[in-house]
Protein backbone atom coordinates (compact mmCIF):
# COMPACT_ATOMS: atom_id res chain seq x y z
CA UNK A 1 0.00 0.00 0.00
CA UNK A 2 1.01 3.43 -0.88
CA UNK A 3 -0.52 6.79 0.74
CA UNK A 4 -0.06 9.73 -1.63
CA UNK A 5 -0.16 13.47 0.18
CA UNK A 6 -0.38 16.13 -2.13
CA UNK A 7 -0.02 19.82 -1.20
CA UNK A 8 0.78 23.48 -2.39
CA UNK A 9 -2.31 24.36 -4.03
CA UNK A 10 -4.08 27.34 -4.15
CA UNK A 11 -4.95 31.08 -6.11
CA UNK A 12 -2.86 32.42 -8.39
CA UNK A 13 -2.94 34.93 -10.89
CA UNK A 14 -2.13 34.34 -14.83
CA UNK A 15 1.39 34.45 -14.83
CA UNK A 16 2.55 32.71 -11.65
CA UNK A 17 3.85 29.97 -10.13
CA UNK A 18 2.89 27.63 -8.00
CA UNK A 19 4.86 24.48 -6.34
CA UNK A 20 3.18 21.29 -5.75
CA UNK A 21 4.57 18.52 -3.51
CA UNK A 22 3.17 14.99 -2.95
CA UNK A 23 4.65 13.06 0.25
CA UNK A 24 4.72 9.12 -0.22
CA UNK A 25 4.52 6.76 2.25
CA UNK A 26 4.21 2.91 2.68
CA UNK A 27 5.90 0.56 0.19
CA UNK A 28 9.03 1.82 -1.61
CA UNK A 29 8.75 5.21 -3.45
CA UNK A 30 11.62 4.39 -5.65
CA UNK A 31 9.80 1.29 -7.10
CA UNK A 32 7.27 3.42 -8.49
CA UNK A 33 6.93 5.70 -11.86
CA UNK A 34 4.92 8.65 -10.30
CA UNK A 35 2.70 10.97 -12.02
CA UNK A 36 0.25 14.25 -12.08
CA UNK A 37 -3.28 14.50 -13.32
CA UNK A 38 -5.71 17.11 -13.04
CA UNK A 39 -9.78 17.42 -13.23
CA UNK A 40 -11.04 20.62 -14.14
CA UNK A 41 -14.93 21.34 -13.29
CA UNK A 42 -17.51 19.50 -15.77
CA UNK A 43 -14.32 17.01 -17.42
CA UNK A 44 -12.84 14.18 -16.58
CA UNK A 45 -9.25 13.63 -15.25
CA UNK A 46 -6.33 14.00 -17.39
CA UNK A 47 -3.04 13.31 -17.78
CA UNK A 48 -0.17 15.92 -17.13
CA UNK A 49 3.01 14.80 -16.54
CA UNK A 50 5.05 11.84 -15.60
CA UNK A 51 8.55 10.78 -14.30
CA UNK A 52 9.83 7.59 -14.05
CA UNK A 53 11.62 5.61 -10.76
CA UNK A 54 15.10 6.83 -11.37
CA UNK A 55 13.58 10.40 -12.35
CA UNK A 56 15.74 10.07 -15.91
CA UNK A 57 13.13 9.92 -18.13
CA UNK A 58 9.80 12.31 -17.88
CA UNK A 59 6.78 13.05 -20.17
CA UNK A 60 4.25 16.01 -20.56
CA UNK A 61 0.88 16.38 -21.79
CA UNK A 62 1.17 19.10 -24.98
CA UNK A 63 -0.57 22.01 -23.43
CA UNK A 64 1.73 22.46 -20.30
CA UNK A 65 5.13 21.70 -22.10
CA UNK A 66 8.13 24.36 -21.48
CA UNK A 67 5.85 25.53 -18.54
CA UNK A 68 5.66 22.69 -16.16
CA UNK A 69 8.53 20.51 -14.05
CA UNK A 70 8.08 17.07 -13.28
CA UNK A 71 10.95 15.96 -10.58
CA UNK A 72 11.22 13.64 -7.71
CA UNK A 73 13.76 13.39 -4.78
CA UNK A 74 13.75 9.56 -4.04
CA UNK A 75 15.89 10.13 -0.45
CA UNK A 76 12.05 12.09 0.72
CA UNK A 77 9.67 10.16 -1.11
CA UNK A 78 8.59 13.44 -2.47
CA UNK A 79 7.39 14.25 -6.32
CA UNK A 80 7.02 18.07 -7.18
CA UNK A 81 5.34 19.20 -10.24
CA UNK A 82 6.80 23.21 -10.62
CA UNK A 83 3.79 25.00 -12.82
CA UNK A 84 5.24 28.58 -14.14
CA UNK A 85 3.23 30.88 -16.65
CA UNK A 86 0.17 29.48 -15.38
CA UNK A 87 -3.32 29.77 -17.51
CA UNK A 88 -7.35 30.22 -16.16
CA UNK A 89 -7.18 26.90 -18.43
CA UNK A 90 -4.53 25.21 -15.80
CA UNK A 91 -7.53 25.42 -13.06
CA UNK A 92 -8.51 22.14 -11.77
CA UNK A 93 -7.77 18.87 -8.88
CA UNK A 94 -4.45 18.35 -9.34
CA UNK A 95 -4.11 14.91 -8.26
CA UNK A 96 -0.99 12.83 -7.84
CA UNK A 97 -0.44 8.88 -8.68
CA UNK A 98 2.16 6.11 -8.40
CA UNK A 99 2.07 2.57 -10.78
CA UNK A 100 4.08 0.19 -11.35
CA UNK A 101 4.37 1.22 -14.77
CA UNK A 102 5.07 3.80 -17.20
CA UNK A 103 1.18 4.69 -17.15
CA UNK A 104 -0.74 7.53 -18.51
CA UNK A 105 -3.78 5.95 -18.58
CA UNK A 106 -5.71 5.92 -14.94
CA UNK A 107 -6.65 2.89 -15.80
CA UNK A 108 -2.87 1.64 -14.76
CA UNK A 109 -2.50 3.79 -12.24
CA UNK A 110 -2.45 1.72 -9.00
CA UNK A 111 -2.72 4.21 -5.81
CA UNK A 112 -4.19 8.00 -5.67
CA UNK A 113 -3.91 10.85 -3.96
CA UNK A 114 -7.13 13.24 -2.38
CA UNK A 115 -6.04 16.39 -4.75
CA UNK A 116 -4.91 19.47 -4.44
CA UNK A 117 -7.05 22.58 -5.73
CA UNK A 118 -5.16 25.01 -7.97
CA UNK A 119 -7.15 28.15 -9.35
CA UNK A 120 -5.87 30.26 -11.83
CA UNK A 121 -7.67 34.06 -11.83
CA UNK A 122 -7.17 36.16 -15.12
Amino acid sequence: QVQLVESGGGLVQAGGSLRLSCAASGHTFSGYTMGWFRQAPGKERAFVAIINSSGSSTAYTDSVKDRFTISRDNTKNTVYLQMNSLKPEDTAVYYCAASRVWAIDLAQINYWGQGTQVTVSS
